[in-house]
This record gives structure tokens, C-alpha cells and sequence, in this order.
């Protein structure tokens, strides 16, 4: 599993940082998409299990008005997608709820 050194005052956890990191380095790249989630349905202190992210995300939030690497710094990765979910009308968060498993965080990377 991920871990996070905590410098700002947001919300988010492990997995959504990472799907948030990881955007804002594939931003405009074609045919990336990756997946960091919690099997259990929790991701840190939130409702979401993670993130599905690509090489558009970034440049979505930046048309929408969002910084995503504002939030990045701040550790507010879960209010970032929470935004980004809204203002898109598109799901990037992956809410599942408790699921009832733990194998451990997940992360999947396709390339087309």
C-alpha cells in the first residue's frame, strides 16, 4: 500500500492522492487510464474506495476552474474529485461503500 506524508489541512486518503498524482503527470497523454482503490470500500478518513483517473482528467479540471495540483499540496484529494465529480457531471470517485473484503489496496494501469 501507498503512504502519504501529510503536509496540508484537506481530506482524502492514500489511493485518491495517488490517482491525483498520477494525473497531473499523464496530463494530455492518450490511452492511460488508471484505478487506485481501497478493497474495502474506505479510503482514509472518507466515503470513497479511490479514484479512476486519465490523460484528460487534468486538463478537464483546468477548464472547470480547479487546480489540481493546489489540492495535491493540500491533501484534499477527496474534495478535489468530489468537485470534479459535479462540476463534470462525469464520476472519477469510486464510491462503493464497505464491501466487506480487505486484500489490500488495488491499482490498475491500461494502455491502449
Amino acid at each position: 500500500e501507498t503512504t502519504v506524508t501529510v503536509k496540508g489541512n484537506g481530506e482524502g486518503g492514500r489511493n485518491q492522492e495517488l490517482a491525483l498524482a498520477f494525473a497531473i503527470e499523464i496530463e494530455g497523454m492518450k490511452g492511460i487510464t488508471m484505478l487506485s482503490a481501497g478493497t474495502d470500500g474506505t479510503d482514509g478518513p472518507t466515503n470513497a474506495a479511490g479514484a479512476i483517473v486519465d490523460g484528460e482528467t487534468v486538463i478537464k479540471t483546468r477548464e472547470l476552474g480547479l487546480n489540481p495540483n493546489h489540492y495535491l499540496a493540500d491533501n484534499d484529494s477527496y474534495n478535489f474529485f468530489k468537485k470534479l465529480d459535479f462540476l463534470s457531471g462525469e464520476r472519477f470517485h469510486m464510491i462503493t461503500g464497505p464491501t466487506g473484503t480487505n486484500v489490500m489496496d488495488i491499482q490498475i494501469i491500461l494502455k491502449e
